[in-house]
C-alpha cells in the first residue's frame, strides 16, 4: 500500500489505486496525509473543503467522507500495513509507517543527497528523489487555501532539488545534463529567476554563451511586461558573470565534460585583446569592471593569465561587453511597463488625473473595482506625460491582490534604489532604512512613481517619494481612505466604460470592419460585458481567434447568465480570476454577505435586505456593505442604497449556490415584513393579507416608518424590486410569498392606480390560483377588479369580481367579501345598474359593520354615497359622507377623506348650497395637493370648475394633471 500526494492524491494497492471518489473526499485524504499520525481537527479539514463559508452541515459531511473513507482502508486490509484512521475527540488522525508515503520519502531521499559527498552520488539520490512525482502535487483534491499553500510548498520543494541536482551536474562538469534539466523547468516556470539564472549559467558554462545571453533577454522582457520590475540580484549577477566571461570554479577541471573530445583545458581567463599598445587596453594594472561601482561605464577587462606555453594558445571565451552604468545615465531611468494597447476613452479620467497631479508632492490614487482598467489609466498617463519627470518613471507591481503574496516592502526599495544608481552593496538591508535612503535621493528630483495594486495605505506610504515636485500614482481595488487621511491623496474613481467607448474598445483589437459590420451586436457584448475592460478585451480575444465567429454569436452566449462568467474567461486571465483574488483579500462575514447578494432576485438592497439575505442584522450587514464598497464590490449609488456589476452578481451567485433557496426565503420575509409596516403606516387599519405564511421567518430587524410619506415613499421606490421578488418567489414555487408581496402594495395602487398595475397583479392571481387559496384569490381579484374598472376595461372587470364574493364566502373571508361587493357595485354603477350597485354597497356596509372594522365600513360607506350622488339622492349621499368621517381621525387615511370631502362639495352642489359645495370642494383639492395625491387632486378640481372658472382653479387643475401624467 502506498499513499501518495506527489501528483494525484491516491491509495495504491496491489490490485489497483483505491476509488477515493469526489474531490473532497480526496481533500480529506490530503489533509489527513500531510499531518499523518497527528491529530487533525473538525475545524482544519472544514478550511481545507472549503475555499468560502462551508455549509451548515459541514460536520456532517466530514464524517460522512471520513467513514466511507475508513471502509475503503479497511476493505483494502490497511491494517496489515500498519494503517488506522481513528477519531480523537473532535478530531481525526490517520496513523501510518511514513514510509508508506511519498511525500516522506522525497523528503528522505533530498536528506541523503545533500549529505553526499560525491556529487555523482548525490545526482542518483537527486533522480530518484524526482521520480516519485507524477505530476503536480496534490492534484485531483479541492484546492482550498490550507491545501493551496500545502501544493505550493511542495512544488517549491521539487523545483529547488532541480536546482540543485543541476549543481551536482555542474560539480560533475556536465554543464549540458545541468541545462537540460533546468530548460524544462525554466520553461514551465519563466517568472523563477532563480531557475533562469541557474540555467544561463550552465549555458555559459557549456560553451553556450549566445543561447545564456538570449535567455536573460527574454526573462528580462518577460519581468517588465508582465510584472513591471526589472531582473532581480540573481539574474543581474549571472548576466555580470557571463558578460565579464568568469570561467566560473570548476574551469580548470580536468577531464571536464563539456571539453571538446572529452579532453580537460588548462584554467584560463579572457585573454587581451591585440593592440598597437602591446595587448594592454589601459594604462594601470587596475582596469577591472567594477560591478558594484555607482557611477560610470566599464570599459576594460581583468588582466588574465598568458596563453598556454605548450602549444597553440587556448581559445578565449568571446569577449565581455561592456556592463552599462547604473548612474549618470544620458535617459532618465525608466521602469515603465509599456503604454497599454486599444485605450479607448477615460479622457474625464485622464484630465482629473492631471489635476490631481498638480500640487506639492502629491499622491494620486486612481481606485475601482476589479477589471476596471486601472492599470491601464495610469500607465497611459504615465506616458502620455514621460515629459514632465526628466528624472525618471518608476514603477512596481505590489500584487496587493495576487495568488502569489506580496512584495518585500525591502525589495521594492532596492529596486527602486538600485534604478536611481546605488550600488548593490550599498543598499540598505532594513526596510526603514532603505525608505529613508530612498526618500533622501528623491528629495530634489522631479520623479514619477507608480505602485500598482496596492492593499494597504501602509504598504504605500514608505514608498512615497520625498520631493515636492515627484507625483506618486497608486492604483487599488479598496478604497484606501487611509492614504487620503494621512497623506491627502487625491482619488480619481474608475468606472465601467460607456457603451461607445466600450464598442471602440471591442474596435480596437478586433478591427473596425468586424464591428462595422455588426453595430448592433457589438453594442450588445459591450452592454453584456457590462462595460468592464477586461471582460471586452476577453470577448475581443475569444473573437480575435476565432474569425469565423459572429459577434452576435458570442451576444446570444453571453446572454445566458449561467455560462456568462465562463465565456469571459481565458486560459488563466478572466473576470472570474480578477473576482477571486478581490474576494480572497475579505473577512469571511464580507465574503459571506457578498456570496448571499448574488441570490438577491432585486437590482438594489439596503442594509435591512442585506441582512435578510444572510441571515444577519442590519448593524452587521452594513459594516459587511462597508467592506465590500472599500473592494469596489458593491456600489453605494445613493445613502444606503446598493448595486452590484452584473459580473460581480454572477461571480458570487457562485459563491454559495446552496445557500440560495435560504437567501431567497429569507429576503421574501423580508419584503413582507416591511411591506406589512409600510402598508400599516400609510393606511392604518387596511390589512388585506393578515395570515402570513406557515413557514415564515421574521426578519431579526424590520424597518420602521415614521409617517405615512415615507412609507409611501419606500413602495414606490421598492416597487421593481417587489416585483422582481415577486417574480422570483414564483419561480421558486413560493406562491404563498408571491401574491402576498403584490397585494400588500395596495396603498400604492390605490394612489396611482392608473400605473399599469395590472400585470403584476395578475401575477399574483396565477399564484394564488397555483396554491388553490380561495382567501387569496378572492384579495386579488379584488383589487384587479377595480384597477380594471379604473383603467375603463369595465367588461373584464365585472367577469372577475363577479366570482369574488363567493370565493370569499368559501374561505371565511367576510371582510374579503365585503370589499368585493364593493368593487363590485363600483362597476355595476359605471354600467348603468345603479339599484344592483346600492343592494351590493349597503350589504358591504352591513357586513364590515358585523365584523366591527371601521376601515372597511369607511370604504364602503364612500362608494355608496357616490352612488347615491349619482343617483340624484344627494341627501342620503351627504349622510353616509358624514357616518363615514366619523369612523376615523381626520388625520388618517387622506385618499379616502379627499374623495369623501369631494362627494360631500358635489352634494352640496346638488342641493344647491354653491359656497358650501365650493369651499368643501377646494378644501379636498388643497388636502390632496398637499399629500401629493394628484388623482384626487384632479378629481375635486374638475367639479370645482364645472361651477366656477376661477383661473386659480384652472391653473391648479392642469398642473395636478400634469403631475399626473409624468408619473405614469
Amino acid at each position: 500500500m502506498e499513499f501518495r500526494l506527489l501528483g494525484t492524491v491516491s491509495v495504491d494497492t496491489f490490485t489497483g489505486p483505491l476509488p477515493l471518489g469526489p474531490a473532497k473526499r480526496r481533500s480529506l485524504l490530503a489533509a489527513l496525509l500531510l499531518s499523518a499520525n497527528t491529530p487533525v481537527s473538525i475545524a482544519r479539514l472544514t478550511d481545507s473543503l472549503w475555499d468560502d463559508t462551508p455549509p451548515l452541515h459541514a460536520r456532517s459531511v466530514i464524517q460522512g467522507h471520513v467513514s466511507r473513507l475508513r471502509a475503503l482502508l479497511v476493505g483494502a486490509d490497511a491494517e496489515a500495513y500498519g494503517v488506522e484512521l481513528v477519531t480523537l475527540g473532535d478530531a481525526y488522525v490517520l496513523r501510518l509507517p511514513e514510509t508508506l508515503l511519498d511525500a516522506q520519502r522525497f523528503e528522505e531521499l533530498l536528506t541523503l543527497a545533500r549529505g553526499q559527498r560525491s556529487p555523482a552520488d548525490a545526482v542518483l539520490m537527486f533522480k530518484e528523489a524526482l521520480s516519485l512525482w507524477q505530476g503536480p502535487a496534490l492534484s485531483g483534491a479541492f484546492a482550498g487555501r490550507p491545501l493551496q499553500a500545502a501544493a505550493h510548498s511542495l512544488e517549491e520543494s521539487r523545483l529547488a532539488t532541480v536546482e540543485q541536482m543541476a549543481r551536482a551536474y555542474a560539480a560533475l562538469g556536465e554543464h549540458n545534463r545541468a541545462a537540460a534539466v533546468l530548460r524544462a523547468e525554466a520553461v514551465a516556470h519563466p517568472m523563477r529567476e532563480s531557475l533562469a539564472a541557474a540555467l544561463m549559467t550552465a549555458l555559459y558554462r557549456a560553451g553556450r554563451q549566445s543561447e545564456a545571453l538570449d535567455w536573460f533577454h527574454r526573462t528580462r522582457r518577460l519581468l517588465a511586461d508582465e510584472l513591471g520590475i526589472d531582473p532581480g540580484h540573481e539574474l543581474a549577477d549571472a548576466y555580470a558573470l557571463i558578460l565579464r566571461g568568469d570561467p566560473g570554479p570548476d574551469a580548470g577541471r580536468e577531464g571536464g565534460r563539456n571539453a571538446p573530445d572529452g579532453q580537460g583545458t588548462a584554467a584560463r581567463g579572457p585573454v587581451r585583446p591585440s593592440g598597437g599598445d602591446g595587448g594592454s587596453r589601459g594604462t594601470s594594472g587596475n582596469d577591472t569592471v567594477q560591478a558594484d561601482r555607482p557611477t560610470g561605464t566599464a570599459t576594460a577587462e581583468p588582466p588574465g593569465p598568458p596563453a598556454d606555453l605548450g602549444g597553440a594558445p587556448s581559445p578565449a571565451p568571446p569577449r565581455p561587453l561592456p556592463v552599462p552604468s547604473l548612474a549618470g545615465e544620458p535617459h532618465p531611468t525608466d521602469l515603465l511597463p509599456r503604454a497599454p494597447r486599444g485605450f479607448q476613452g477615460r479622457s474625464a479620467e485622464l484630465a482629473a488625473l492631471t489635476r490631481a497631479a498638480a500640487g506639492e508632492a502629491p499622491v494620486c490614487l486612481v481606485t475601482g473595482p476589479a477589471g476596471v482598467g486601472k492599470t491601464a489609466l495610469a500607465l497611459q498617463w504615465a506616458h502620455r506625460n514621460a515629459a514632465a519627470f526628466p528624472d525618471g518613471r518608476l514603477f512596481a507591481d505590489l500584487r496587493g491582490f495576487s495568488d502569489t503574496g506580496e512584495p518585500a516592502l525591502v525589495e521594492v526599495l532596492r529596486e527602486f534604489l538600485l534604478a536611481l544608481g546605488v550600488a548593490p552593496r550599498r543598499v540598505p538591508e532594513s526596510a526603514a532604512a532603505a525608505a529613508a535612503l530612498f526618500r533622501s535621493l528623491t528629495d530634489r528630483r522631479r520623479l514619477l512613481v507608480v505602485l500598482d495594486n496596492a492593499r494597504h495605505s501602509a504598504t504605500v506610504r514608505p514608498l512615497l517619494p520625498g520631493g515636492t515636485d515627484c507625483v506618486t500614482l497608486v492604483t487599488s481595488r479598496h478604497r484606501l481612505e487611509g492614504l487620503i487621511a494621512s497623506d491627502a491623496a487625491r482619488p480619481v474613481p474608475l468606472d465601467v466604460l460607456e457603451p461607445p467607448d466600450g464598442t471602440a474598445l471591442l474596435a480596437g483589437v478586433l478591427g473596425e470592419d468586424r464591428v462595422l459590420a455588426e453595430p448592433v451586436a457589438a453594442r450588445r457584448l459591450a452592454e453584456l460585458c457590462g462595460g468592464l475592460p477586461l471582460a471586452l478585451r476577453v470577448t475581443a480575444a475569444r473573437l480575435a481567434g476565432r474569425p469565423s465567429w459572429t459577434l452576435a454569436g458570442l451576444a446570444d452566449e453571453l446572454a445566458d447568465e449561467r455560462s456568462r462568467l465562463t465565456y469571459l474567461d481565458v486560459d488563466d486571465t478572466g473576470v472570474s480570476a480578477a473576482l477571486r483574488l478581490t474576494v480572497q483579500q475579505l473577512p469571511q462575514d464580507a465574503v459571506h454577505q457578498l456570496a448571499r447578494l448574488g441570490h438577491h432576485p432585486g437590482s438594489h438592497f439596503d442594509p435591512y435586505t442585506a441582512a435578510a439575505l444572510a441571515g444577519t442584522d442590519p448593524v452587521v450587514a452594513t459594516a459587511a456593505l462597508e467592506r465590500l464598497a472599500a473592494a469596489h464590490l458593491v456600489t453605494e449609488a445613493a445613502p444606503g442604497r446598493w448595486v452590484l456589476h452584473d459580473l460581480v452578481r454572477l461571480y458570487a451567485r457562485g459563491m454559495e449556490p446552496e445557500g440560495g433557496p435560504e437567501a431567497l426565503t429569507g429576503v421574501l420575509d423580508h419584503y413582507i415584513a416591511t411591506a406589512l409596516a409600510a402598508a400599516d403606516t400609510a393606511e392604518p387599519g387596511g390589512e388585506p393579507c393578515f395570515v402570513l405564511p406557515e413557514d415564515y421567518r421574521r426578519p431579526v430587524a424590520v424597518r420602521d416608518f415614521v409617517d405615512r410619506a415615507t412609507a409611501m415613499h419606500w413602495l414606490a421606490a421598492e416597487r421593481d424590486d417587489l416585483a422582481l421578488a415577486a417574480d422570483a418567489a414564483r419561480t421558486a414555487g413560493l406562491h404563498d410569498r408571491a401574491w402576498r408581496i403584490i397585494l400588500l402594495q395596495w396603498p400604492q395602487v390605490v394612489w396611482r392606480v392608473r400605473d399599469n398595475w395590472s400585470p403584476l397583479l395578475e401575477l399574483a392571481l396565477d399564484s394564488a390560483r397555483a396554491q388553490d387559496d380561495a382567501y387569496a384569490e378572492s384579495r386579488v381579484l379584488n383589487l384587479l377588479g377595480w384597477v380594471l374598472t379604473e383603467e375603463g376595461r369595465a367588461a373584464e372587470a365585472i367577469a372577475l369580481l363577479e366570482r369574488s364574493p363567493a370565493l370569499a364566502r368559501q374561505a371565511g373571508d367576510r371582510l374579503g367579501e365585503a370589499t368585493a361587493l364593493i368593487n363590485l357595485a363600483v362597476v355595476q354603477a359605471e354600467q348603468g345598474e345603479l339599484d344592483a350597485a346600492l343592494e351590493d354597497c349597503g350589504r358591504a356596509v352591513g357586513l364590515a359593520r358585523e365584523e366591527r372594522d371601521a376601515h372597511t365600513e369607511m370604504l364602503a360607506l364612500q362608494h355608496l354615497a357616490r352612488m347615491q350622488l349619482t343617483a340624484n339622492r344627494p341627501h342620503e349621499a351627504l349622510a353616509s359622507v358624514r357616518t363615514a368621517l366619523d369612523l376615523g381621525p381626520e388625520h388618517e387615511e387622506v385618499a379616502r377623506r379627499v374623495l369623501l370631502l369631494t362627494t360631500s362639495g358635489e352634494a352640496r352642489l346638488a342641493l344647491g348650497e354653491e359656497s358650501e359645495g365650493i369651499l368643501l370642494l377646494d378644501r379636498a383639492a388643497g388636502e390632496a395637493e398637499r399629500a401629493g395625491y394628484d388623482e384626487g387632486a384632479v378629481r375635486a378640481l374638475q367639479a370645482l370648475l364645472r361651477v366656477t372658472a376661477e383661473p386659480e382653479y384652472r391653473k391648479r387643475y392642469e398642473e395636478a394633471v400634469r403631475r399626473l401624467n409624468d408619473d405614469g
